[in-house]
């Protein structure tokens, strides 16, 4: 065990879970079952043997689709001290995405939040560990993908067109005015 102080792991992997609350976690230590309470053992281990640094390269629920979110991808957390517990709080929302050719995918988006903590393994106060609690919403969410008319390419267009009228009048108007001033005090000699 001395000999792996030092190395890390990758772990990959798909769960498959029922549409109610739930957690699971990955901890150091050797899992043992405690009155019914599941609990690790962590005395093999001396304090500095917990690094529980991580980086998620990719984290979903469900089918990829166009423009879906993945907010831990690319999450790191450094444990400076050792023990650290990071605990995802991970709300899903059941979602039906509908292509142009009417293909319905039955998928899952997620938002998250984290709360992170310093793992003193000497008390009883925490586990050194990644943990996610999860939670599915009681609504659904349907996207169409649709194709934008024409007349809306149109508007665009209009829309750009009229910004930039807009702004070459209003730069046009600013030095119209600003010479005529200028051309006003020369005239007067108050323009030195």
């Amino acid at each position: 065990l001395h000999h792996s102080l030092n190395q890390g792991c990758h772990v990959y992997g798909w769960l498959e879970v029922s549409k109610v609350t739930g957690n699971f976690h990955i901890a150091p230590g050797s899992s043992v079952k405690d009155v019914h309470v599941h609990v690790h053992n962590l005395h093999q281990l001396g304090p500095s043997a917990f690094n529980t640094s991580h980086t998620i390269k990719h984290f979903s629920f469900g089918q990829s689709f166009p423009g879906k979110k993945f907010p831990l991808d690319g999450e790191t957390v450094i444990a400076n001290k050792g023990g650290v517990m990071v605990h995802y709080f991970v709300k899903i929302v059941p979602t039906v995405y509908v292509d142009l050719k009417q293909n319905r995918l039955l998928t899952h988006q997620f938002s998250v939040t984290k709360s992170k903590l310093d793992i003193d393994v000497n008390s009883p106060d925490g586990l050194p560990g990644f943990f996610v609690s999860y939670e599915f919403s009681p609504l659904m969410v349907q996207l169409n993908e649709k194709e934008k008319p024409f007349t809306h390419f149109l508007t665009d267009i209009c829309v750009i067109v009229g910004g930039v009228f807009t702004v070459a009048s209003l730069i046009d108007s600013f030095l119209y005015h600003s010479s005529r001033k200028l051309a006003e005090k020369i005239r007067q000699g108050k323009f030195n």
